[in-house]
């Protein structure tokens, strides 16, 4: 029998989203207020889950103390309280938009876990605006 189990977390950061090749103008008009050269930022929410089958032994699909301990060194850890654009090596090169932020959170977290189990990540960037990567 296959479940998903969900882990939430949420971590604070500052970032900027645009392209060094554009002038100010032309990303404000793409970016708007998200392009302020000041930074701006988010308290980001951040939901986790792992589908699999449930183990016999341990009636587990995944030890969730592990998913935590997991979600802790590779997301809250670099990313809390960091300027995404300037401290976060991943985004120094790749604009720091939701959209990115949930797929390098889910490459992270799916170089950590066993090939059988599926992940899927769910950021909120805000309360209305979130967006989910369940890989390619």
């Amino acid at each position: 029998m296959r479940l998903t189990v969900h882990r939430k977390a949420h971590f604070n950061a500052a970032h900027r989203l645009f392209k060094k090749e554009w002038d100010d103008t032309k990303n404000e008009e793409v970016f708007g207020k998200c392009s302020n050269p000041n930074y701006h930022g988010h308290n980001y929410e951040l939901t986790v889950s792992v589908t699999g089958e449930i183990d016999p032994e341990t009636g587990f699909v995944m030890d969730l103390k592990i998913l935590k301990d997991l979600i802790y060194k590779e997301v809250e850890q670099p990313f809390d309280h960091k300027n995404l654009n300037v401290e976060v090596e991943e985004f120094k090169t790749l604009n720091p938009t939701a959209e990115n932020i949930a797929v390098v959170i889910w490459n992270k977290l799916r170089n950590n876990l066993r090939e059988d189990l599926e992940l899927m990540v769910t950021l909120y960037e805000t309360p209305r605006n979130f967006v989910t990567y369940k890989g390619d």
